[in-house]
């Protein structure tokens, strides 16, 4: 008579025991694994609503695969911290129409702290034409815009331009951002789809240099500038692209050209007042190379955006 109760019993206990594995299993998940290369990465704050709420060091939680690295600084990239070297690459098969856009763009430029550094550069048969170096002379950054080529077959690719850019940026302790004006479609490539080789190869090499790229779409010329096709493909393209360096492009969801340029750099430059510095231990590789990160935080109304992999090296 007693067997049913003994074996409800048993069952009660096991199911306890499992309980136990489990939380366990999940606290250790949860508590950062000592020791590790160190890493350092940018991270931009997104407010849902509002202004941005307070982050500290102890809210950051950074996860290669079920491990969480743990988390050894996080500055405000302000004051002495503030360095920034930003370029501005654009698509010299742009449409003419990005000539009433240059207004805005300069106003960007003319807004940014005296300390940063501003680049220009237009894309060009595959390559980066850099018609200014990065320069705190920001008025001389403004004079260097003019009218895109809008010429078929200025470039090869925009992803070889970008490649080519970044190769060629020296390395910094400074953040390192780059603007994209472009419509994002690959004549190289011509095919729409998610295999772009070139752009992917792009997006490695950001994430290898630890540079963020933001995006604006901007018609191109002739069939580029009004197939919906194409540009839909483009504007994809450039998403991934942002998203997968850590920051932002903006999606327009149509073949004609932006009304105006200011809401998107109003919006970028807020970015650019909402960014960190992050120091974290990550899991040292057998082989150094880029290597898949998630960051996140559990503070309320708020989203921690950044690069969706990082260079580490090996152990010293």
């Amino acid at each position: 008579m007693n067997k049913p109760c003994f074996f409800h019993n048993l069952n009660i206990a096991l199911l306890i025991a499992a309980a136990c594995i489990w939380a366990g299993a999940d606290v250790a998940a949860q508590t950062p694994q000592p020791g590790g290369v160190p890493v350092h990465t940018v991270v931009t704050v997104e407010a849902h609503k509002g202004s941005s709420p307070v982050i500290n060091r102890e809210d950051v939680m950074v996860y290669q695969g079920k491990d969480r690295d743990q988390v050894v600084d996080w500055v405000p990239a302000q004051e002495d911290h503030a360095a920034l070297e930003f370029f501005i690459l654009i698509d010299d098969s742009s449409n003419s129409t990005l000539g009433t856009q240059l207004n805005d763009i300069r106003k960007f430029i003319d807004a940014q702290p005296p300390s940063a550094k501003i680049g220009v550069a237009y894309m060009q048969n595959g390559a980066a034409q850099i018609v200014q170096n990065l320069t705190t002379d920001h008025q001389a950054a403004e004079n260097a815009f003019r009218l895109p080529l809008g010429t078929f077959g200025a470039n090869a690719s925009p992803y070889f331009s970008l490649s080519d850019l970044v190769k060629r940026w020296p390395s910094s302790n400074a953040r390192r951002e780059v603007l994209v004006v472009s419509n994002g479609v690959d004549p190289y490539y011509g095919i729409g789809d998610l295999l772009d080789p070139y752009l992917q190869t792009a997006i490695e090499d950001a994430q290898r240099a630890g540079i963020i790229v933001s995006a604006i779409y901007t018609p191109g010329i002739g069939h580029f500038g009004h197939s919906y096709w194409l540009t839909y493909w483009g504007q994809l393209y450039l998403a991934e692209l942002a998203e997968k360096t850590g920051g932002e492009a903006y999606y327009i969801g149509f073949t004609g050209p932006p009304v105006a340029f200011a809401p998107y750099l109003d919006e970028q430059a807020n970015r650019l007042n909402h960014q960190f510095l992050l120091t974290f231990l990550a899991r040292p590789p057998k082989k150094a190379g880029l290597q898949a990160i998630r960051i996140k935080t559990e503070v309320p109304n708020a989203d921690l955006v950044a690069p969706h992999a990082v260079y580490v090296p090996t152990n010293p």
